[in-house]
Formats: C-alpha cells, structure tokens, sequence
C-alpha cells in the first residue's frame, strides 16, 4: 500500500494505492485550509503544516491521518522577532529531532514529536542576518539536509548554509554559484529554490536555483553548474529516486515567465548524475500545458516511484523512475506540497 498526502491551498487528500497501482482519493483534511508540509516523527506520529490569513501557521500531529491535533505552541520568533509566515518543511533525524523550516527564514526544532519547539539559534541568529532578503515568494528556509552532526539549511533568497557541529554554528556555502540579489553581503544572495542529497554520499548535493541548477562533489565547498539539455535553468523542484539514481526537476521559461517552455509540461530528467538531461518518458500531456510544479511538490518512494502535483491542480505519477508517466484521480486546488506518508 502507498499513501501520498497532497497539501493545497484549501485542504488535504490521501491517495491510497494497492499493488496493481490503483487510486483511491481520501479527503478533504483540513478543509480551507491551505497545507502546506507533511513529515513523520520518529514515534511514528504524523505532522502536518497548515497556514491561514486569519490564524497563521499551525502544527498538527495524528496517530493514524485522520484524528488530528493542533499543537497548542507552535514554531515561533517571539515578540522581538519577525512574524512566522508559513510552515515549509518537517525532516526527522536518525536520533529522533524533528526540524521544522519557516518563514521567515528560520528553523526550530522539536525533541518531544512536535509537541513543542525551539529556535535553532545559530541559523535564526546568524552574524549575516540583517542582510537576508526574501525571493518573490518570501524568506523561507526550505530544507534541511542532515548526516550526523553535519547539516545543510536551503533559504530563499539567500542560499545554503552547512553547520559541522550539530548546528551550533552555521556557514554559507555557495561558492559557483550566481548570485541573484545584487550587492549582497559575502557568501549570501543566492536564490536556492530546492535542494536533494545522495543518501550514500552526503557530499553530493544537487539544487535547483533561480539561476540555475547545480552540483557539489565536495559538501557545498564548491559547486558546478549542471544544465546540459535542460531547454531552461529556471525552477523550483529537484527530486532524485534513490533506487535508480535518477534525478528529476521541472524547467520553467524563465523567473518573468513561470511556465513551462513553449507549453510542454513534463518532467526533464537525468540517469548520470546531472551530466545530462531529457524529458523523462510519455505520457505527459499533448496540448499546450502551462502549469508549473512548486518546490515542494514532488515526492519520490525510493523503488522508482515519483509523485508531482502542479498549480493547476493535478498529480502525476511514475513507478518505472520516470520511463512512464500516469495521471492519478481528481482534480485539485493548487498544490504545494506532495509527500509519502
């Protein structure tokens, strides 16, 4: 059984799928609502990030997908600090730390299962702080990588930053890559719109950028640009499915023309690491599609399943790493966020 949680901008669904890879659509979840992160503490127990203009952000935890809870303290920069925007991602550590990236452009983290939460202090406080500047869609930090006492934060619009001691301190590390706000302090400025790490070596680091898309070799000391085939650099997601290698991002025409180049929607994708690039497989739409995927809408199983949802409203799905590409049922409110739950 795969069940795939889809956040919109007003509500949840769970899409259950049996082995012969038929679909069930179960929802809404927090009808309204937008969603906007799903992750899974090391208990078991499920979050979920909700967002409203009245109410804010909030943290839900649920046993099973369908009695849920609101955390009565959430994520929070307190009176002195800026105002909490939006949830963006959960990721639990192997030893049982939930990290939890918001806008504007902090982390917190939970060492009960979400129930409460603390600022990690080194990146919400960092010595550059003053000079973050946001991207069209705010100051957020996105993601957060992790192997052992070494972690890497993505922010927009400012970029990647590693801590080597457990997240006690934090340094940006975007050397080769171009900027995108101008006169930016040094080592900040860079537009990191997603960011994916190969689990059998988390020295290679793969991002999709406003200016491009990139790799490291070497834990972000340096970084090379990787767009060989790609008909554009510009997007947001970056995806890669553990069990083939394989590695999907979804170009758009450019940062003034968000969609898809000459209205082909597809995923483009590459089987040697970034070297190369081209549209992955059939089965993608025939007419003119000009919809777009968000960063945080694409999700990879790890045995050649990839899920993506787009602005307009529908998922697509392969179990073949990419050779493949079906359309699962329903159509839905914009999408923000795809995970395996």
């Amino acid at each position: 059984m795969t069940t795939l949680a889809v956040g919109t901008d007003k509500g949840a669904w769970l899409l259950h799928s049996d082995d012969q890879r038929s679909w069930a659509v179960d929802g809404p979840l927090f009808p309204g609502w937008g969603v906007t992160a799903f992750g899974r503490a090391a208990d078991g127990t499920y979050l979920a990030a909700t967002g409203s203009g009245w109410f804010g952000p909030g943290v839900h935890r649920s046993p099973d997908l369908h009695a849920w809870d609101q955390v009565a303290a959430g994520p929070a920069f307190g009176d002195s600090g800026p105002r909490l925007e939006q949830i963006w991602t959960f990721t639990t550590s192997l030893d049982g730390r939930v990290f939890c990236g918001v806008a504007e452009a902090g982390v917190f983290v939970s060492d009960d299962h979400g129930v409460t939460w603390e600022p990690l202090r080194a990146f919400n406080g960092h010595p550059t702080r003053a000079a973050w500047q946001p991207g069209a869609g705010g100051m957020c930090a996105h993601r957060v990588l992790l192997d052992g006492d070494r972690m890497w934060v993505a922010a927009s619009a400012i970029g990647v930053f590693r801590s080597d001691d457990a997240g006690a301190t934090f340094v940006p590390r975007n050397d080769g890559v171009e900027g995108a706000v101008p006169d930016g302090e040094p080592g900040i400025g860079y537009c990191v719109h997603a960011v994916v790490a190969d689990p059998a070596n988390a020295d290679v680091i793969w991002r999709q950028d406003h200016k491009g898309v990139y790799r490291t070799d070497d834990g972000g000391d340096s970084w090379e640009r990787i767009e060989r085939g790609l008909p554009a650099g510009f997007g947001f997601p970056i995806a890669r499915d553990d069990a083939s290698g394989a590695l999907f991002v979804v170009p758009l025409a450019a940062d003034e023309n968000r969609v898809p180049v000459d209205g082909r929607f597809a995923a483009w994708r590459s089987l040697d690491g970034g070297d190369s690039w081209s549209v992955a497989g059939k089965g993608w739409p025939d007419e003119p599609t000009y919809t777009s995927v968000l960063r945080g809408a694409i999700a990879t199983d790890g045995d050649g399943g990839v899920y993506l949802g787009s602005t307009g409203g529908e998922l697509w799905a392969t179990a073949d790493a990419g050779d493949t590409w079906q359309r699962l049922p329903g159509r839905y409110p914009r999408i923000a966020t795809v995970a395996l739950v």
